[in-house]
């Protein structure tokens, strides 16, 4: 969920305090000290937020090497593994050809 502004954030922060901070003190804590290192992501421009997650994406690329890692389990040596990995990359980021909506602003 994107939030618009600092205000909603930090509204919906004080609402999980009052929510969970009874079961999970260290949450919020955390979260409270951390503000100034969390905050700055509401320094962007709404546009430029959508474009800064990219979790999944690197979630999918790293099953995809682990993937091809599963199929041999012994490697002779660790330049072997590297040309693996450096083979199973191109063929992966050769399925890379979408453009992200909204980039180009």
């Amino acid at each position: 969920m994107c939030c618009p502004n600092k205000e909603i954030v930090l509204a919906k922060l004080d609402h999980f305090k009052e929510t969970w901070d009874g079961r999970y003190p260290k949450i919020y804590k955390s979260w409270h000290e951390k503000w100034a290192v969390l905050a700055t992501c509401f320094e962007h421009l709404l546009a430029v937020k959508r474009l800064i997650p990219i979790t999944n994406t690197m979630e999918k690329f790293s099953r995809q090497l682990i993937k091809v890692t599963k199929s041999r389990t012994i490697f002779p040596s660790a330049d072997n593994l590297s040309k693996m990995f450096y083979l199973a990359m191109i063929d992966i980021t050769k399925k890379w050809t979408g453009r992200r909506q909204g980039w180009s602003q």
